[in-house]
């Protein structure tokens, strides 16, 4: 295909070139008046010279013909793996592949969409503007895609210069029905009903038959689920209250109906952390000493912590006949804080407290009573404990998980962690622990000594530190349903005020605390996993006082099972690392302890909307005037239409051919040379000058 065209280049600006040729057209007009012979080979010749200075030139393109491109999106993304929607992709692929690829001088750009990441969904728009963007829009004749029509980013999709025809997978008569959170808060108080919203509606066409009820099961932590009937497109308000501190994780379920889509959208996965509104901690303090204060200063430095703290004190030589009433500024309520409400405080700790009759033994037996209903007693003993004055000659005997002998260590000794501590998670991981073995001790840094200790004997906790002669020093017990903690020294504060290099006392003294209120981190027996953010990976975590650990049984969202082996990398801790196929909710399994775990959402975006629709791409379709065509009425035939025209029908659908043509070779040639010009413009000149001549001598 070539084409001709003239071009110019004056050598001078086109307004001089046409002043010149006005002021030409003036001398012309005033040879005519005076009846020159010559004017018009004198005309000629001031045109050539005209045209010289606007320098013509002939160009030649020589183009080619461009072939017309279509785009064919595959939406190969979860919800196409509906019903047969993958099998009619399949076969709508091949034809129209087929279709386009026997047509002359068309060309075919395949683009395949999948599952975006982070949950993204279907980025079928975003997919279609790469495709445009890479490519001259001069010769897109059209874009096909088959898909469910469920873009999560149509408002990215680009404005076509041909047709759009969307393709749709899965039939009129698809119906289905799923569990929508509305509203949970991402953390609860502990003991607080909690409110969370939620909602069971279906879509598509729902068959006449179908119940307007559902069955929704209710799970917390990979409990057994507890069963509730809810009326189908109602908005639900489910109190929920938080039994234990950290994540809970609330799983919803709804038991699937026959001729539902999918039963992928029928879950949801609710994660809250658990909090406490205020931890109430009553610490009864006995003879001053100088570590007094360690404890009041701990939980004070805490803001969740409630605090009430008394200093009970009556030395035995004191026998002027004072009533106990009339011992303190302010009664105490002794009454109102160990029978009345007791139960309302979180931990109790005895802090150097000897038993001088202060408080009735009764009181004694009803705070044994309140540690096996599940509260928590803690005794940080001092050389009291060793005598007749000891809490050990009290009701709370009973509950104490060692005896003292009536020794007293005196002298400097070295706090170590006991085989089992290395295991337990107070004592496991401690920054500058000492060995087990004594005489390895000078082979790096550790804590400093400490210089009394009580002696215990019988124990029947478990010893997490021993100290003076490999006497136990921390002994921890579980006593019905609470928990009973007994460290036989009054030196902690020695590692605070830096003596010998110090050593963890914060820390220690935290973790006892919290592990008698029964922090999930500090549970010796626990499953849990880490999830790697941003990916589907995680970290299996079985934490245990065992030597050894056995395999954890995963399930997915898909009911498959995958048993994987788990390796001791420290003491008590035992991991693996794991990656699932797909996002969704698994559950992890060993022995008795079960963990459920949500990698993305429960319930993906793509199983949001599983409904085959054409409603969030009918902007775009219309803008281009392409249309909607359904697969199941049968793959529409390709054809020709011009732009403008109407580009779907019964049983077609249409690309518009482009005709675009791109420019191979340029030639330009002058009309003539400068000289040619020169001498035809002498040649005029001449002539006129020998035209008027001769007119001359025939009047003479």
């Amino acid at each position: 295909m070539n084409t001709l065209s003239v071009i110019w280049a004056p050598l001078v600006p086109w307004e001089i070139l046409a002043i010149a040729g006005a002021i030409c057209v003036v001398l012309l007009g005033f040879a005519v008046w005076r009846g020159l012979r010559g004017w018009i080979l004198r005309g000629l010749a001031l045109g050539v010279i005209l045209l010289a200075i606007a320098q013509p030139s002939i160009q030649t393109e020589e183009g080619k013909s461009l072939s017309d491109i279509v785009f064919l999106l595959d939406d190969r993304s979860s919800s196409q793996k509906l019903s047969d929607r993958a099998e009619q992709t399949d076969e709508a692929v091949a034809n129209l592949t087929r279709q386009i690829e026997a047509r002359p001088n068309t060309e075919l750009r395949r683009i395949t969409v999948g599952d975006a990441p982070d949950n993204a969904g279907s980025l079928l728009g975003s997919a279609m503007a790469e495709a445009l963007a890479a490519e001259p829009r001069a010769r897109v004749a059209g874009a096909l895609m088959v898909t469910d029509g469920q873009a999560h980013d149509a408002a990215l999709m680009p404005d076509l210069p041909a047709p759009l025809q969307v393709l749709l997978t899965g039939h009129k008569t698809d119906w289905d029905r799923r569990l929508v959170i509305q509203s949970a808060p991402s953390f609860g108080i502990i003991g607080e009903p909690v409110s969370i919203r939620l909602k069971v509606e279906d879509m598509g066409q729902v068959p006449a038959d179908a119940p307007k009820t559902a069955e929704l099961k209710i799970a917390i932590d990979g409990a057994a689920p507890q069963s509730y009937q809810v009326n189908v497109g109602e908005d639900l308000e489910l109190p929920l209250t938080l039994d234990h501190g950290g994540q809970n994780v609330v799983q919803f379920s709804l038991t699937p109906v026959a001729g539902e889509l999918t039963d992928r959208n029928n879950d949801a996965v609710v994660q809250m952390n658990g909090v406490r509104d205020r931890l109430r901690v009553l610490l009864v303090s006995g003879e001053p000493h100088a570590g007094e204060r360690t404890w009041r200063n701990l939980l004070k430095s805490d803001a969740a912590v409630d605090l009430v703290h008394f200093t009970i004190l009556r030395p035995p030589e004191k026998q002027d006949g004072v009533p106990v009433s009339e011992l303190s500024l302010i009664a105490f309520p002794t009454r109102e804080l160990f029978v009345e409400k007791i139960h309302e405080f979180d931990l109790i700790i005895f802090d150097r407290y000897a038993a001088r009759g202060i408080l009735p033994q009764g009181y004694f037996a009803n705070i044994a009573q309140y540690v096996r209903d599940g509260g928590a007693v803690l005794v940080s003993a001092g050389p009291e404990f060793a005598t007749v004055e000891s809490l050990w000659q009290t009701p709370l005997k009973d509950i104490l998980p060692a005896r003292p002998t009536g020794r007293v260590f005196s002298e400097s000794y070295l706090p170590r962690p006991t085989e089992l501590g290395l295991r337990h998670p107070v004592t496991a991981g401690l920054t500058g622990a000492p060995p087990v073995d004594p005489s390895k001790d000078g082979e790096a840094p550790h804590w400093g000594h400490w210089l009394r200790q009580i002696e215990l004997g019988d124990v029947t906790g478990e010893t997490v530190m021993t100290g003076a002669e490999g006497s136990p020093l921390l002994v921890m017990s579980r006593e019905g349903k609470g928990r009973v903690a007994l460290l036989a020294s009054d030196q902690a504060w020695l590692w605070d005020r830096g003596y010998d290099g110090g050593g963890p006392q914060l820390e220690l003294l935290r973790r006892i605390a919290h592990w008698e209120m029964k922090e999930p981190e500090l549970e010796e027996e626990a499953l849990f996993a880490e999830v790697q953010p941003g990916s589907l990976g995680f970290t299996i975590v079985r934490r245990s006082m065992a030597k050894e650990a056995g395999p954890v049984t995963i399930t997915g969202p898909d009911g498959t099972s995958t048993t994987v082996a788990l390796q001791e990398t420290a003491p008590g801790r035992f991991t693996a690392q794991w990656t699932a196929p797909e996002a969704g909710l698994y559950r992890l399994k060993q022995g008795d302890l079960e963990r459920v775990v949500a990698l993305g959402p429960a319930s993906p975006r793509e199983y949001e909307h599983t409904i085959a629709s054409g409603d969030v791409l009918a902007q775009a379709v219309a803008g281009s005037n392409g249309g909607v065509t359904r697969l199941e009425d049968g793959i529409p035939q390709i054809r020709t239409v011009r732009e403008g025209r109407p580009s779907a029908g019964t049983g077609w659908i249409g690309i518009t051919p482009r005709g675009a043509s791109e420019v191979a070779d340029i030639r330009v040639m002058p009309v003539l040379p400068p000289w040619a010009w020169l001498v035809l413009a002498a040649l005029l000149s001449i002539g006129a000058w020998l035209w008027e001549g001769r007119g001359r001598r025939r009047r003479a």
